[in-house]
């Protein structure tokens, strides 16, 4: 590996036009990624991957009347001091604030380059050349940072609603669901069998942990989100099993009140609150009406709580 201060001011020019293409592939990919959710972004990163060949056309056509047609490959990663790239380009689906902030990195990165080799090059050609193209990529470094400040049109907004659904609702309303619902069940028929509220709350807590951490690895390895867009699987399995935990611990809670007779009415409170809420995230998010959506609900969570309070009782 070679550091900066060794390199001659043709590897200077060499290094500059790899990574002007390496840049160049990366907006292209940037572009590609985004196109289905946020086309307008991705547009706009067209325009900088087009900008940066322009760029590299420069240096060649300015290398080539210095040194000849014979360009080395010398990489960014052959040089001490450049900055580790993550290959967030390859990730699906795109994250548009991941993306703004890789490609604001990049072009500051390349700016100080710029500057640098240019303090350093003695040709006057190659020293106005480089600093033309420090001032360029400060600007590009300026376009990067306003691209998630751009409007979102309908179609875009509508894409990163459909997103924001697949990606946090449907497994976090799974888990709230699966957590405020399947643990009234053993918690109930605890509390009636023991009619002890330490022993209904260890009771709840178990139920509910090993609920969210059930769920969390079903949704994670129900599929790799590659073809149904439905993001990472272990963010999705993070949300429902937290989402699950939490639905399980609501009902749990007031059990850590000593008298249970008092502990179950609070408890009883606490589910009608837990499935009002999903009754209001289904129809706000889900678009299932108000009636529906409170009677599907309730019916479910009545149906368990009644099996609760059945086994408890035997």
């Amino acid at each position: 590996m070679k550091t900066f201060d060794s390199l001659t001011e043709q590897e200077i020019l060499a290094l500059a036009i790899s990574l002007e293409e390496e840049d160049a592939r990366v907006y292209e990919d940037f572009a590609a990624g985004l196109q289905e959710n946020y086309p307008e972004q991705a547009e706009k990163f067209r325009i900088m991957r087009r900008e940066e060949d322009v760029h590299r056309h420069r240096l060649l056509e300015h290398y080539k009347a210095r040194f000849g047609d014979h360009v080395p490959l010398i990489r960014r990663q052959d040089v001490r001091g450049f900055v580790d790239r993550r290959p967030v380009w390859l990730v699906r689906p795109l994250g548009l604030k991941t993306v703004q902030k890789t490609a604001e990195s990049m072009e500051l990165e390349t700016e100080r380059f710029y500057e640098v080799a240019g303090r350093r090059a003695t040709d006057t050609g190659i020293r106005q050349l480089l600093g033309d193209l420090a001032e360029e990529e400060r600007n590009h470094a300026h376009t990067a940072e306003c691209i998630t400040l751009t409007k979102l049109n309908e179609d875009e907004k509508s894409q990163q609603k459909r997103l924001f659904l697949l990606q946090v609702i449907q497994p976090g309303l799974a888990g709230l669901m699966d957590g405020s619902v399947s643990t009234l069940a053993p918690l109930f028929a605890a509390a009636f069998a023991t009619k002890n509220s330490w022993d209904t709350f260890l009771i709840g807590m178990a139920a509910g942990v090993g609920a969210g951490i059930s769920m969390g690895f079903a949704e994670a390895l129900s599929d790799d989100g590659s073809l149904t867009g439905r993001g990472h699987p272990w963010a999705r399995g993070f949300v429902c099993g937290l989402m699950t935990t939490l639905g399980g611990l609501g009902h749990t809670l007031p059990y850590l009140i000593p008298n249970y007779k008092t502990a179950t009415a609070i408890a009883v409170g606490v589910v009608l609150v837990e499935l009002g809420i999903i009754s209001w995230v289904r129809h706000k998010y889900m678009d299932t009406p108000w009636a529906p959506a409170l009677f599907q609900v309730a019916l479910g969570g009545a149906l368990v709580f009644l099996a609760g309070i059945l086994i408890g009782n035997s």
